[in-house]
């Protein structure tokens, strides 16, 4: 995978099946699981702990993003990961981060379940003296002294590449549009709907309903339910992930009608489930979003324990595909 700032790490102790392996989260829901013992660099002789906490388990890409981080964060690889599912609720979140810096960790990372309310709980950890690394998702703070780096994708870059297909495809059409957002007041929301409106400004697609799925397929479903039932002029769904994308093909197949061909459907993420959908023609276009960031996040806890500089923002670079572009890509695809 290509990358702007970054070159990624491969750590050698990590068999590539293992770092790119899917599968469920390990850890129950709302708790804690690391390798136990003494915590701190020095007394686990040079050992990183390393307290992560994770949005939850909403989604195919969050459990690719998860099994990632858990699978490159190991003993064999000098860490003891000490892992936390927040179930999307910022007050866990705060709540472990509260928690790894009584324990006294090495270092804090997390994906924020939203953007905003974290300088109290960041400040804490300043104070500690404990470095924060932020994955997937950014913070809304003034004060970036708060965190060491934000390493993810362009969330507007994935809702403006959507955009600009939809507008090379169907602009001129009158095509109404409904959108499937994800969880209110997370950056991926946020950043995707900017995007894509930014995008589709000028051109004759207009989105006529808007609404939160959480980027769950199940409330993917329900609200595409809802917008079937309100309207019965619908041409194209925007999803800002896979799973929604996935939750309204089921929706659209109940009323009768053909996904990908009655309903147009442009979805972000680009797990194995959507390519599928997208390579059997009931998706139209997915923009990727890579998940794999574990390598990552190691290398830059290990920089900044070690005293280096590092990237304040390291982006990567996301792809696009059509329906022959995901035939192709399937049998080697890797999440």
């Amino acid at each position: 995978m290509a990358r702007t700032t970054l070159t990624r790490t491969v750590l050698a102790a990590v068999s590539a099946a293992a770092l790119f392996a899917l599968g469920a989260c390990s850890s129950d829901a709302g708790t804690e699981t690391g390798g136990g013992g003494e915590t701190g660099a020095a007394a686990n002789d040079g050992v990183i702990t390393l307290g992560f906490s994770q949005v939850g388990a909403e989604s195919g890409w969050r459990a690719a993003n998860t099994k990632s981080i858990q699978d490159t964060l190991t003993a064999e690889n000098g860490f003891d990961l000490k892992f936390s599912d927040a179930q999307q609720k910022q007050e866990n979140q705060i709540q472990a981060i509260r928690s790894y810096i009584t324990q006294g960790v090495d270092v804090i990372a997390f994906s924020p379940v939203v953007e905003t309310g974290w300088d109290a709980v960041l400040q804490e950890a300043k104070a500690a003296g404990i470095p924060v690394i932020l994955t997937d998702r950014a913070v809304d703070s003034s004060d970036e002294t708060l965190y060491e780096s934000f390493i993810g994708s362009d969330f507007v870059k994935e809702g403006e590449m959507a955009g600009e297909w939809a507008v090379e495809q169907y602009d001129g059409e009158g095509y109404k549009a409904v959108e499937l957002q994800g969880t209110t007041g997370a950056a991926p929301a946020i950043d995707r709907k900017e995007g894509f409106e930014s995008a589709i400004e000028g051109s004759d697609i207009e989105i006529i309903d808007s609404q939160t799925g959480n980027f769950t397929r199940a409330e993917g479903k329900t609200v595409m339910e809802g917008f079937l039932n309100a309207h019965d002029d619908i041409d194209l769904v925007f999803a800002h992930n896979d799973d929604m994308g996935l939750g309204a093909i089921e929706a659209i197949e109940a009323a009768g009608l053909t996904p990908g061909e009655d309903i147009k459907i442009i979805t972000i993420d680009a797990v194995k489930d959507g390519m599928q959908a997208l390579a059997d023609g009931k998706i139209n276009y997915i923009v990727e979003c890579n998940p794999l960031l574990g390598p990552d996040l190691a290398d830059i806890a290990e920089k900044v324990l070690a005293g280096e500089e590092v990237e304040k923002r390291i982006v990567v670079k996301d792809e696009a595909f059509d329906q022959e572009a995901a035939k192709e890509a399937l049998p080697t695809r890797e999440y």
